[in-house]
């Protein structure tokens, strides 16, 4: 994500020849992307649950997510005031997140309903959906102008098939989605890998710290490169 979004940095700021909203280079990327990004948080969900997570501690986390997507629009309505971001990951995780944990005790049947989430806006648009009041339901005729566009559908079919498949695994196979990473013993030398696995479970567990600073510290250094090298900025 992190290489991506750098990418169109240097795009936005005429370093890099790209087109990320037509080229199937990048619109592919993207969609792997987010799909990992929802299938974690599908997963993340499940083990909540599990852990009987209390909806005190949900909401709380929840009121983050919404703080921090409200600061994404005010962002982005700086940089892109035509195509600010009314409905991007944040937002759609933040309706998304409790439909996931409202629909968690379906369990298996979050599979075929996360099927038909991703079939239906193939199905069905309708130009109600087109506005901006209305367009996070996802069953537009045609893609709105913004920079980034998450609708409930299909996505949450996504979020709910990584909810399905990690409440089936800590069922049947718990110890598969246990990890060592960074709890080695006294005196130990962990290698490479451990390291690695460590530094990544630190990442997880900050996620959401990482996602919102990893754009302005990007933009902030590109923007410094080329004042330092006397080039105009967008």
């Amino acid at each position: 994500m992190a290489v991506f979004h750098f990418c169109f940095d240097l795009s936005h700021h005429g370093l890099l020849a790209a087109n990320f909203y037509e080229d199937p280079w990048w619109t592919t990327q993207r969609t792997c992307i987010l799909s990992l990004f929802l299938l974690c948080a599908g997963a993340g969900q499940a083990v909540a649950t599990a852990q009987g997570q209390s909806w005190r501690r949900f909401w709380r986390r929840w009121a983050q997510i919404v703080g921090c997507a409200a600061l994404v629009s005010l962002g982005s309505w700086f940089m892109f005031p035509n195509s600010y971001i009314s409905f991007g990951v944040l937002h759609g995780m933040a309706v998304m997140l409790v439909l996931a944990r409202l629909s968690a005790p379906l369990k298996a049947w979050l599979l075929p309903l996360g099927a038909l989430a991703v079939l239906l806006p193939q199905l069905v648009q309708h130009p109600f959906f087109d506005s901006r009041a209305t367009d996070w339901v996802g069953l537009v005729t045609h893609k709105p102008i913004t920079e980034d566009y998450v609708p409930v559908l299909p996505w949450i079919g996504v979020m709910w098939w990584g909810m399905a498949a990690t409440q089936w695994l800590l069922a049947r196979h718990p110890a598969c989605m246990a990890s060592s990473a960074g709890l080695g013993h006294s005196g130990d030398n962990p290698g490479l890998a451990v390291k690695c696995r460590a530094t990544l479970a630190g990442l997880g567990r900050w996620s959401l710290t990482f996602y919102m600073l990893h754009q302005p510290i990007l933009i902030g250094a590109v923007s410094a490169w080329m004042w330092l090298n006397g080039r105009p900025l967008p």
